[in-house]
């Protein structure tokens, strides 16, 4: 589209939407993954975009980012479409070209436009303890740094999977010199580096804060995950559940190509404080808190609680409407949401929660 062009979609899209944008679904496959069946996506389309390239175990919301899922890759993986009638237009190119309009102006002065985003995870088994890098350490190979949290709705949690339990960190006490063996016996099967973790047992309706540097092996619960808008990561995890085993490449797949093999750049990747914390579950789990007096919104018709909080890229709401209400809730900032369960109306457009979903519907 030319820049006419989107800016007539945009305005088609705000005048018919009552203002709310509306995006298809952007599955997303990864290959080191098991898809964990509770994404609600029809079971014959799991591997829609081939098995080469892995099952579907993430759904993106509200995405301006691209998959950065290798060789492969289509163009716009991960990218959200705002859907209008017959056409479609990715939030990217919306917000790049009328972010003032859309986010404020004063959002996109602060922090340069929308710069986070949203996903499920789904897998059956866990995954490899990893870190996501910081601003400056993700500069040095052009991307942006990647804070995120974990929430682990109970709609999408009937059953664990395999191993509903993450690892954080180390264990108090845990040395550097301790870590900086599991990477050098990368190649001689399991590298053992859970064996100086911890691992806590996940609940539903409860969530983590994970900022980057910190390790974490994130068990098989299906989660919603805010974060910054990046897809930076370091595996540090040899092998997998005893069968899955994790290429060099995966450690430095966002490190500069000179530090491939420098273990002491990559051991300065790790935030050595937070990941040997003794209070680590204190100051990072995260129990949801009322967004407000829960007597007053009952008796409006409604429940609101924080479930993700603390960060300055993003946070997270959920937002539950009692039967036949009509509720009115006011946020200062623009947002991405998803109906987890039941059916109503958002504004002007029809929602509810699938039982299931064809790929590319």
């Amino acid at each position: 589209m030319s820049e006419s062009q989107i800016k007539a979609f945009i305005q088609q899209a705000v005048e018919q939407g009552g203002g709310i944008f509306r995006l298809a679904p952007a599955w997303v496959p990864r290959g080191f993954c098991i898809p964990g069946r509770r994404l609600r996506l029809h079971p014959a389309d799991l591997y829609a975009l081939g098995a080469n390239r892995g099952g579907i175990d993430e759904r993106w919301f509200s995405s301006t980012v691209v998959a950065d899922n290798g060789p492969g890759t289509p163009h716009d993986e991960g990218l959200s479409y705002i859907v209008n009638g017959d056409e479609r237009l990715t939030l990217r190119d919306a917000t790049d070209l009328l972010g003032n309009d859309i986010l404020g102006k004063d959002v996109v002065e602060k922090y340069g436009g929308w710069v986070m985003y949203s996903k499920f995870f789904d897998n059956m088994t866990p995954l490899p303890h990893h870190l996501h890098q910081s601003d400056e350490q993700a500069a040095l190979v052009g991307k942006r740094g990647k804070p995120e949290a974990y929430f682990y709705p109970a709609q999408y949690n009937q059953t664990n999977g395999q191993f509903p339990y993450t690892f954080f960190g180390f264990e108090p006490g845990t040395t550097k010199d301790q870590v900086r063996a599991c990477l050098e016996r990368w190649n001689d099967g399991d590298n053992n580096i859970l064996g100086l973790s911890k691992a806590y047992r996940l609940q539903p309706g409860t969530g983590w804060d994970v900022a980057p540097g910190i390790l974490h092996a994130p068990g098989s619960l299906c989660t919603y995950e805010p974060q910054r808008a990046s897809d930076v990561f370091s595996m540090w995890q040899s092998l997998i559940f005893d069968f899955q085993v994790v290429s060099w490449d995966m450690v430095v797949k966002d490190v500069p190509a000179e530090k491939h093999h420098d273990l002491d750049f990559i051991m300065s990747l790790l935030d050595w404080e937070a990941n040997t914390d003794p209070e680590f579950g204190k100051n990072h789990f995260t129990a949801p808190t009322p967004a407000g007096d829960p007597a007053a919104t009952e008796s409006n018709g409604y429940a609101e609680s924080w479930i993700v909080y603390g960060s300055e890229f993003y946070s997270a709401k959920e937002l539950t409407v009692l039967p036949g209400r009509t509720v009115t809730v006011s946020d200062p900032v623009a947002y991405g949401c998803i109906c987890v369960q039941g059916y109503g109306r958002f504004g002007v457009h029809p929602v509810s929660s699938p039982n299931m979903i064809r790929y590319g519907e």
